[in-house]
């Protein structure tokens, strides 16, 4: 933009609205439909020839009287109330203070590709404006706290609010169903040890009840102290283990089989009949050899029903 200090004349004013009219007139033409074109080419409106758009520099002019009527309408001379504005230093860095440093409260001191340093700088101005703005507004009767009865217009609606507690409420059910099934498996994994330890311990106890119960049959021990289960004591358990075990003899089952079946030797042809036995007839029955009695040697049932035929005639008799 080139600012020129003289100022214009009234025909060179002139001059410069006609070139503006004109200017505008093309563009408008330029705008027309063919038709139109024609019957401005009839009416002399339009010159023969190629017609070229050519940008011509802009002349500039530097009213110095309507730049300072402008800068007289921006101005305004209203109180601080109604401006609200400071212009200020940062507070002291206390850090710095303590340590012994110079404190930076110049921006040129400030290193801009700093992100600290620069948002700490601008975070101790906004400290020294507050400290000086709160007197101020104390000063002309603003009040500076919100009272407790206070009603402010939340930013997002009720509606949006409500979408985003249930998005919030489905996100932590969510947490919540993830935390039981961990729980869960972990019980699973704390149940199933507890499981094979119980049905260890009880492979264990019947592997000991079944070792007891056959050194009892064997006649090792006399002692039914496993019957008892859990309910005997283990001090005792202790001391009956740390004794020797003693052999008693045969218990009564293997007495009965040896009464029975003997102790061995020869077993065939123990039944057959020697003179002695052939000439003992104390045993002999009269009755039995001779089949003196009911047929088959048995007893006869005399409350025996009758047969069918014998049946059927004796409903037909009566």
């Amino acid at each position: 933009m080139i600012i020129d200090n003289h100022t214009m004349d009234p025909e060179e004013e002139l001059a410069e609205l006609e070139q503006d009219s004109e200017e505008e007139e093309d563009e408008e033409m330029s705008e027309l439909s063919d038709g139109e074109l024609q019957e401005a080419f009839a009416q002399g409106r339009l010159k023969p020839g190629m017609n070229v758009m050519v940008d011509k520099p802009k002349k500039c002019a530097n009213s110095v009287e309507a730049l300072k009527q402008c800068l007289a309408d921006f101005h305004r001379d209203l109180p601080w109330v109604e401006r609200l504005d400071l212009t200020n230093l940062p507070a002291e860095n206390v850090l710095e203070k303590v340590e012994g440093k110079e404190p930076k409260t110049r921006k040129a001191e400030i290193n801009a590709d700093n992100d600290f340093e620069r948002e700490m700088f601008f975070y101790r101005q906004a400290q020294a404006t507050v400290l000086q703005a709160l007197p101020l507004l104390n000063k002309h009767s603003i009040a500076t706290k919100r009272p407790d009865d206070y009603f402010a217009e939340m930013a997002k609606s009720d509606q949006q609010m409500q979408k985003i507690r249930k998005k919030l409420i489905a996100k932590q059910t969510i947490i919540e169903r993830s935390e039981k099934a961990k729980q869960l498996r972990e019980q699973r994994k704390f149940g199933k040890k507890v499981q094979i330890e119980v049905m260890q311990k009880r492979q264990k106890e019947k592997k000991a009840m079944m070792s007891a119960v056959k050194k009892y049959q064997k006649g090792m021990t006399d002692k039914l102290d496993f019957l008892e289960g859990d309910k005997k004591k283990p001090g005792k358990d202790n001391q009956d283990s740390k004794k020797p075990m003693q052999k008693r003899g045969p218990n009564s089952k293997r007495k009965f089989k040896d009464q029975k079946f003997g102790f061995g030797g020869k077993k065939s042809g123990t039944k057959w009949n020697t003179k002695e036995s052939f000439n003992d007839v104390s045993g002999f029955r009269a009755k039995v050899a001779h089949a003196k009695g009911p047929k088959g040697g048995k007893r006869g049932n005399k409350n025996k029903r009758p047969g069918k035929t014998v049946r059927k005639k004796m409903k037909n008799r009566s």
